[in-house]
């Protein structure tokens, strides 16, 4: 993904989104995570497969619970009936922030 561009905001502090894990970020209909330290991914919060709101995180996974999809933390489906990744964003640390365009 692209880096964010100019009219990029800052929508978490990195030590917010957990190593291994993800964060909703409320308001902005995005969940942020980092697979692994330093690898920050960003994700609009919408299931591929009915366009639901995603519901939340549980442990490494993204859940959506309208009709039981699961993505893993790089936004590929771990569980359908999704069949297509979520959508990224661009993401970047900068500083002790995270920036998404």
């Amino acid at each position: 993904t692209a880096p964010p561009g100019p009219g990029a905001e800052v929508v978490a502090a990195v030590s917010d989104v957990p190593v291994g894990g993800a964060v909703m970020i409320e308001g902005k209909r995005l969940v942020v995570s980092q697979p692994v330290a330093g690898d920050f991914r960003a994700f609009v919060a919408i299931c591929t497969h009915s366009g639901c709101n995603i519901s939340g995180v549980e442990g490494d996974e993204i859940v959506c619970n309208c009709h039981g999809s699961r993505f893993r933390l790089d936004g590929t489906v771990a569980q359908g009936p999704a069949k297509k990744p979520l959508k990224t964003r661009p993401v970047e640390a900068r500083g002790t922030d995270l920036v998404v365009g």
